[in-house]
């Protein structure tokens, strides 16, 4: 019997939608338990029920448009939306409060765009600034140690009266509003952060991000141009005046920073294509970051940031394309003249 062979070379085939997405839910794992760990069960109560209801509505947008149902729920592009926004919204989050900011991003913010591959917005982060925007209170109701079983249900039944005294300011909103800044930023700095539970969830993030840039699904320069711009800015405005701006530490290891860095930014819908406006893309990321912590109204910017350069992204591939091999760098030209 003949045996055929092939010769080199050999190609793998490329991952296809579905397995991208489910390596994104396994890296989320760490964080889910990072944030169970520390706040209590609400972030996975949080978590499985974006994911119920991410599901259920990608699944009537897919019937109201008449599209194959099972097909399109196999690229998994629902679930790590519903995943995104659960672990985005505090654990204490009403049950509604994930119904609006789902029925905007997956309808909204994704289908009526013509579905995944043609939304211009992070569809989580779009519901996100919504919400946050909308309902600041039960956005920014963080509690401040582990809370029991039945305070999660209190709250997200909708009634929370009883656990207010529970709650309080993450590091970001104490630094923003605190008339004691330079206390924050002294040499207690250190201790503070070891004991504070939002080191240990940005750590958790990084770990899941570290985890996609060595299965490839994501590249580094969009992390990399993020975290060195933000990290560059906040340590030349603090080296200048420790008392009035946050240090480096506060801003690279509390809040969304490493969410952000490792799976809001990279998305490969929203982000530009090229290596060369990826590295644009991501360090203006952390220059809008800085800026509105620092200026702006909101302690922890990261929506904001991500959705304005969503909108810039299409002309960062524009003029940042790199040049096809055999072919000179053509000119940008404005109506047909150079």
């Amino acid at each position: 019997m003949m045996l055929s062979t092939l010769s080199s070379p050999h190609t793998h085939p490329p991952k296809n939608t579905g397995q991208v997405m489910r390596q994104v839910c396994y890296a989320l794992c760490p964080a889910l338990l990072a944030l169970t760990f520390s706040f209590g069960i609400g972030s996975l109560v949080n978590a499985i029920w974006c994911v119920c209801l991410a599901v259920t509505l990608e699944s009537l947008c897919l019937k109201l448009r008449h599209k194959p149902i099972g097909f399109y729920l196999k690229d998994g592009s629902a679930i790590v939306t519903g995943l995104l926004l659960g672990l985005s919204i505090t654990p204490l989050a009403p049950w509604w409060l994930a119904v609006i900011g789902l029925i905007f991003a997956i309808p909204i913010a994704k289908h009526l765009y013509g579905g995944l591959g043609q939304n211009p917005f992070n569809p989580a982060m779009i519901a996100y600034a919504l919400l946050l925007i909308s309902f600041p209170v039960e956005m920014t109701r963080w509690p401040t140690q582990v809370i029991t079983p039945e305070h999660i249900m209190q709250s997200f039944s909708g009634y929370w009266p009883s656990i207010d005294k529970l709650t309080g300011a993450t590091p970001l909103d104490l630094f923003k509003t605190s008339a004691q800044q330079q206390a924050i930023n002294n040499n207690t700095w250190l201790s503070d952060y070891l004991n504070n539970n939002w080191l240990m969830i940005n750590a958790a993030f990084a770990l899941g991000g570290i985890y996609l840039l060595a299965k490839k699904i994501i590249t580094w320069h969009i992390p990399v141009a993020f975290l060195s711009s933000l990290a560059l800015l906040s340590t030349a405005f603090f080296m200048f005046e420790d008392a009035r701006y946050a240090s480096p530490v506060l801003h690279l290891l509390t809040g969304a920073t490493m969410m952000g860095a490792f799976f809001i930014a990279t998305d490969p819908v929203t982000a530009p294509s090229a290596n060369q406006g990826r590295l644009v893309y991501g360090a203006m990321i952390g220059v809008l970051i800085y800026v509105i912590r620092t200026w702006g109204g909101y302690p922890d910017a990261l929506a904001f940031a991500v959705l304005l350069m969503n909108l810039a992204a299409p002309l960062i591939d524009t003029l940042l394309q790199p040049r096809t091999f055999g072919h000179d760098t053509k000119p940008i030209t404005w109506r047909g003249k150079k």
